[in-house]
């Protein structure tokens, strides 16, 4: 696989990243309705992305792919854990 191949998968696997934990917004409506889930898989969703972005702003040569897509497996993961509670 090519530079540019790879380069191109990973943005495509970034933007795939992004939408999973995106999709936690129809569970934070459900929790807010009253409905709540369990917070357990999204507190420890929002925990690994912490550190998949601490790996990818520290390490040698940052990994912006990896930052990217974690961010909002933190905001979302947190966001779903606490209106889970």
């Amino acid at each position: 696989m090519s530079e540019k191949q790879t380069k191109i998968l990973g943005w495509v696997a970034t933007i795939m990243c992004i939408m999973m934990y995106v999709s936690y917004f129809p569970q934070i409506m459900d929790n807010l309705a009253g409905h709540k889930g369990n917070f357990l898989q999204p507190l420890v969703a929002a925990i690994n992305c912490s550190l998949w972005v601490y790996y990818g702003l520290f390490k040698k040569e940052r990994d912006l792919p990896i930052v990217v897509a974690n961010i909002p497996g933190i905001i979302f993961g947190l966001i779903a854990a606490i209106t889970a509670l």
